[in-house]
């Protein structure tokens, strides 16, 4: 079943790379208390990811915050090593905190993995975005296989 609106998001961990290194995170300890624009991505350094969704957020970063979003997150189905040099690369400094949902425990939670190995890629999470407040989802914008419209930083703003 799918993640839906009003839906509290599923405990599980994300790897996050910190200044010590590589550490575990819970839903709990991104989401609990805070209101959160997380979107998610197939795949670190993949076309429409690092030409389109994740520079979208970066750019609009300050929009955001002043709509009321506390945190923005971004989670792939990549190790916690990618995402840091995705981030690095991509330059989102302080502005996005960068989640490895390694073994797609997060994606299969909620029901929004999609089959990616037809390009070679594994099961992976489809592409979304979320508006979540202290952990429950507020807003959902999945995308169709492809396809690259709902899930973007701009809808997000017109729907806050």
């Amino acid at each position: 079943m799918t993640i839906a609106k009003g839906d509290k998001l599923p405990d599980v961990k994300f790897g996050k790379m910190t200044a010590d290194g590589p550490t575990q995170v819970s839903t709990g300890d991104i989401f609990t208390g805070k209101t959160v624009a997380l979107f998610a991505v197939p795949g670190a350094f993949t076309p429409t990811c690092s030409a389109k969704h994740l520079p979208g957020f970066v750019e609009k970063a300050d929009e955001l915050r002043a709509k009321g979003v506390d945190t923005i997150a971004c989670v792939s189905v990549n190790d916690v090593f990618v995402m840091n040099a995705w981030g690095k690369d991509q330059g989102v400094g302080e502005d996005i905190v960068m989640l490895a949902d390694g073994n797609g425990d997060f994606a299969k939670a909620t029901g929004l993995m999609m089959d990616g190995s037809g390009f070679g890629m594994g099961l992976r999470s489809q592409r979304f975005s979320m508006l979540v407040k202290d952990g429950v989802v507020e807003i959902l914008n999945t995308e169709e296989p492809g396809d690259f419209r709902n899930s973007s930083a701009e809808h997000m703003l017109s729907q806050l």
